[in-house]
């Protein structure tokens, strides 16, 4: 959270310390030795591929002798910014708030955002509802997940329409996340179609904010859904392998995810050996990650080592190496938090169909069947069912006339 301008974004006052320096004569090298500056971050500045600060704003009228003039040509145009953006943000948050037909809770939560930009327009408060959403991924119901989730979008979409300005890409990078947990939760619930949309409308967001980590995340979540929605797993490793160019070789939890989805899908579609070295890099990629984003375990946004483990199980077993699989099993089972116990079940599931493809027909499906019947109503979903049904999917023809097959098969039915 913060007041300051974002990196990246163009706040037009570099261009008017680049014509000043140029009417002076300076050169920019030298007018960078001059102000003890480095000469690549002032010409940043100037074409505004960095935002302009008060510090560097000094510096020119120092330097060039402007005696302040520089200086409160900035403060105007800052404060003019703040109070054109004040003005739109109350009047569509006021807006929302007076429809009639409004949500009761819409209307609260708009005239709550509307007061926060009265008082301060450049809170970004948004980045923490978005945090708050990626932990209460795994501890709310999906539905009331949702419910909430299309209030505050709702929100955030007049938010959006209302602000033209340099805040509009933090409100956009919010937008994609809260998107994708929509096609996640969605797609959990079954609604597959509907999912699908989302995703879609999260990449576009992702596009327009301009965020090169946020169009890898809203891609990587579409590759990881593949493997789940009923998607072919060939479909699935080419929308992966469109996405990796997008990688710009810096580790994040973006494209930890994307590696660890196409891995999962390259597995699906029985192209074992690429898969294994598929994890492989994903395994490096994690030691690589930051500190906050390795102990960052009970967000959807985080890449925990749990969920390494989560990914190496899955390919493991689906590669036959059964020794790989049970090492990685033990070690998610170790790491994984209270609050994912659906996640551990899947874990287990991939025990299970390892136990049938190893021949182990009757003691795979009953512990299928019992790792469904121990898990809590309200955490079955559509991803539990997937799993299983890839339990069901390993036992050969000749065995499915077993009872404990059909028991498993009702199980999963929706």
């Amino acid at each position: 959270m913060g007041t300051h301008t974002p990196e990246g974004e163009m706040d037009g006052f570099g261009d008017t310390l680049r014509q000043h320096r140029k009417a002076a004569g300076w050169s920019l090298r030298k007018f960078a030795e001059l102000t003890a500056y480095d000469f690549g971050y002032l010409g940043q500045i100037e074409r505004g591929d960095r935002p302009t600060n008060a510090v560097v704003v000094a510096a020119y009228d120092r330097a060039l002798s402007a005696d302040g003039a520089l200086v409160s040509a900035y403060e105007s145009r800052q404060t003019g910014d703040k109070d054109v953006r004040r003005r739109s943000v109350l009047q569509a948050m006021g807006a929302l708030a007076a429809v009639p037909t409004v949500d009761r809770l819409v209307g609260w939560e708009a005239l709550r955002q509307g007061l926060s930009a009265a008082v301060d327009v450049d809170f970004d408060e948004w980045t923490e509802i978005v945090a708050d959403y990626g932990r209460g991924y795994y501890r709310q119901p999906h539905d009331q997940l949702v419910a909430q989730l299309g209030r505050d979008l709702t929100v955030l979409q007049h938010q959006i329409a209302a602000d033209g300005g340099h805040h509009r890409p933090l409100l956009l990078r919010a937008a994609g996340r809260l998107s994708v947990i929509v096609a996640l939760s969605l797609n959990a619930c079954g609604q597959t179609v509907l999912a699908g949309r989302w995703r879609a409308s999260a990449q576009r967001v992702a596009d327009e904010s301009g965020d090169a980590d946020m169009r890898v995340l809203t891609r990587a979540w579409d590759v990881v859904n593949g493997c789940y929605d009923g998607r072919t797993p060939t479909t699935v490793v080419a929308l992966a392998d469109q996405v990796l160019p997008l990688i710009d070789g810096r580790s994040s939890a973006a494209t930890c995810g994307l590696l660890a989805g196409r891995a999962q899908a390259l597995s699906l579609a029985g192209r074992h050996t690429e898969a294994v070295t598929s994890v492989q890099a994903l395994a490096d990629q994690v030691e690589a990650l930051p500190a906050t984003v390795t102990a960052d375990v009970e967000s959807l946004w985080g890449w925990p080592e749990h969920r390494l483990r989560h990914t190496e199980s899955w390919v493991y077993a689906h590669a036959g190496d059964q020794h790989a699989a049970e090492a990685a099993q033990q070690r998610a089972l170790e790491l994984y938090p209270p609050s994912q116990q659906r996640l551990r079940t899947q874990v287990q599931l991939h025990q299970a169909a390892a136990l049938c493809r190893n021949g182990h027909i009757p003691d795979g499906l009953r512990l299928a069947a019992d790792l469904l019947d121990q898990l809590p109503a309200e955490q079955h979903n559509e991803l539990v069912r997937a799993v299983a049904r890839q339990v069901a999917a390993a036992v050969p023809d000749a065995e499915r006339q077993r009872p404990v097959y059909g028991e498993l098969m009702e199980r999963v039915r929706v």
